[in-house]
């Protein structure tokens, strides 16, 4: 799994391709957003029970899970406007889903749907240049370890959840003739019109980019205490939780997690612009830019003003 992440990245920083896109398996894995505390989103003794790995990727959005039933993809493009770069990306998967008989359609921040229910989601992140995106195509999984994973283990809450995600869940084994393989040579025939095969140096390189991925400091993350922690959901935004530090009702230590997308840097955007910050209304309007959109994907300021205040 972290050596698929870091090709991401290699292939984006390192090589000299307008548009790239390949394919990839995973044993039991689950993948969490760049801005989510593990604990929160993984059950981390169900995964340890049976055998599901853990890795965080760098782009923002959900936590999910994926197996050798599933097929992961990957997209990475010169193109640095990330929201139209990603609005191509989908509508590239509802095509191939098209040309297959399937009618799909793409909703929501992230999602392309079959008969209402998900067959794909997907993530984004970019670098100098570069967009990278990449998700999920549920051809089949093993729907007890989707839910076990990702919520408490008792045996009874993974049944019911078993029951509610698969009505919410599509599998294109139940939509196609085509068995697992000849549905990624058809994926690949369809999105790819050439190859570019690596070299052992690039191999190299990419297991050398590997080791972030793979460090406790990115997987876990550095999460200091904090007298504060506010809850909420933003419709067409995401989930947040903010942890702030405070001293005399100023903000000494703050962060934002969520499964919202990151389109910019919110260390500089946002955070920088917090640390200091008296928790007043006026003043958190003084100190936040004004375009917290160009960070955080259809983020206004009000609404995370409202957050860092607990105001509906």
């Amino acid at each position: 799994m972290s050596f698929y992440l870091a090709m991401e990245e290699y292939v984006a920083r390192e090589m000299d391709v307008d548009d790239g896109f390949f394919m990839w398996q995973v044993n039991p894995t689950v993948i969490f957003g760049r801005n989510q505390l593990i604990e929160n989103e993984v059950n981390i003794d169900y995964c340890r029970q049976h055998h599901i790995e853990t890795y965080r990727r760098k782009s923002g959005g959900g936590c999910v899970y994926a197996d050798m039933g599933n097929v992961m993809f990957s997209y990475v493009t010169k193109d640095e406007n990330v929201t139209l770069t990603f609005n191509r990306y989908i509508n590239l998967l509802v095509l191939l889903l098209y040309r297959m008989g399937i009618e799909a359609k793409a909703t929501g921040r992230n999602d392309v749907l079959i008969d209402g229910r998900k067959v794909s989601g997907n993530a984004f992140y970019h670098i100098p240049g570069k967009s990278i995106v990449h998700g999920t195509m549920l051809y089949d999984t093993n729907m007890s370890h989707m839910v076990g994973s990702i919520t408490p283990s008792d045996a009874k809450l993974v049944s019911k959840g078993v029951k509610s995600v698969r009505q919410h869940i599509a599998l294109l084994k139940d939509y196609t003739t085509m068995s697992l393989k000849e549905f990624k040579a058809f994926a690949r025939q369809n999105l790819c019109d050439s190859e570019i095969r690596l070299s052992h140096e690039a191999v190299a390189r990419i297991g050398e980019m590997e080791q972030e991925y793979l460090s406790e400091a990115f997987i876990y993350g550095h999460n200091p205490s904090y007298t504060l922690t506010r809850h909420r959901r933003i419709e067409g935004v995401g989930d947040f939780e903010v942890r702030m530090q405070l001293k005399n009702g100023v903000i000494k230590a703050i962060d934002i997690m969520g499964d919202f997308f990151l389109i910019g840097d919110i260390e500089q955007g946002i955070l920088s612009h917090l640390r200091g910050c008296r928790l007043q209304r006026e003043a958190l309007e003084e100190a936040l830019p004004l375009q917290t959109g160009d960070i955080i994907l259809h983020l206004r300021k009000p609404d995370l003003i409202n957050v860092l205040l607990n105001n509906e």
